[in-house]
C-alpha cells in the first residue's frame, strides 16, 4: 500500500474563539491531482495553511510522505512541499528569470549555482513561456504571473504541489492553460493538490475532490457511495444545482 502524499489526523484549528477546523482527517493521495471544493469561509485555505506549516502548534498532526511535517529539516521541507498562496503582489520589477529563480532559494548558501539556473529556464520551457524569461514580472497580464508564479514554485522540485485557488481571477483560455499545466505535472511523479472554486473545471481534471463544510473534509467518492439519492453538490454549496454527465464527466448548472 503506497504512502499518502498528505495524512492528515484529528486536525482542529480556532480563531479568536471561533472553530475553523474541527477533527479533520483526510489522507490525499500520492502522485495524483486532487482538489478541495467547498464554500468561501468553510476553511479550505486555513487548512492548507496547517499543511504547510503557517500556523503553528495546531490540535492534530500533519504528515507528509508518511513523515510528521514539524519534524522536517528546512531543506528537506522545501524538497518535499511547495505552497502558492492564493494573493501574490510584487512591486518590484524583477525579471521573470529571477523571480522564479527564487524558488532554489532553500538550496544554495550565496549565489544560484549553474545548475540553478538551468533548472529555470528548463521549468521555463516546460511550462511554455521561455520568451518571457527577460520580462518584467510587473509588465506581465495576470494569466501571465499564475504561470511565473506557477514555475517558480515548481522550480522548487517539490514532490507535493499545493496551490490555493491557483485559477481565480483568469479568463478561460488561462484558466484552461494553468490546469493542464498541473495535470501534467502531477502526471510526471509529482502530487498536486489545490483549493478550487469551479466544480466543473475541478471534476473535469481533478482525479479526486474532496469536500469541506461544517469545518470538516471528506472524500466525494466515499460520500457518494454513502448517500447514492442526494445531490452533493446542492448540499455542499446550499443552492439548488443539476448534475449533467458529459462523456465520463459531471457538470453542474443552476437550476433554472
Amino acid at each position: 500500500m503506497s504512502i499518502a502524499a498528505i495524512s492528515i489526523e484529528n486536525l482542529s484549528y480556532s480563531i479568536q474563539g471561533r472553530r475553523i477546523l474541527d477533527q479533520v482527517s483526510l489522507s490525499l493521495p500520492a502522485d495524483q491531482f486532487s482538489v478541495i471544493l467547498g464554500r468561501n469561509g468553510s476553511g479550505k485555505s486555513t487548512l492548507f495553511n496547517m499543511i504547510t506549516g503557517k500556523y503553528r502548534d495546531p490540535s492534530g498532526a500533519v504528515y507528509l510522505l508518511g513523515k510528521e511535517r514539524n519534524t522536517l529539516p528546512e531543506k528537506e521541507l522545501a524538497k518535499t512541499i511547495g505552497f502558492l498562496p492564493q494573493f501574490h503582489q510584487s512591486i518590484f520589477p524583477f525579471s521573470v528569470h529571477d523571480v522564479v529563480l527564487t524558488g532554489r532559494a532553500a538550496f544554495y548558501r550565496f549565489l544560484p549555482s549553474r545548475n540553478d539556473h538551468k533548472i529555470v529556464s528548463e521549468t521555463l520551457s516546460n511550462m511554455g513561456i521561455s520568451h518571457l524569461q527577460d520580462k518584467a514580472y510587473t509588465d506581465l497580464s495576470g494569466g501571465e504571473r499564475q504561470l511565473v508564479l506557477i514555475s517558480r514554485v515548481m522550480a522548487q522540485g517539490p514532490k507535493i504541489l499545493v496551490l490555493d485557488e491557483p485559477t481565480n481571477h483568469l479568463d478561460l483560455h488561462f484558466q484552461v492553460l494553468v490546469l493542464e499545466k498541473l495535470k501534467l505535472y502531477s502526471k510526471s511523479g509529482h502530487t498536486v493538490v489545490c483549493i478550487m472554486h469551479d466544480p466543473n473545471m475541478a471534476n473535469i481534471y481533478a482525479d479526486h475532490c474532496y469536500f469541506m463544510k461544517d469545518q470538516k473534509a471528506c472524500d466525494s467518492h466515499l460520500m457518494k457511495a454513502e448517500h447514492p439519492s442526494i445531490n452533493l453538490y446542492e448540499a455542499l454549496y446550499d443552492t439548488p444545482l443539476l448534475q449533467v454527465r458529459i462523456k465520463d464527466k459531471t457538470i453542474i448548472v443552476p437550476k433554472f
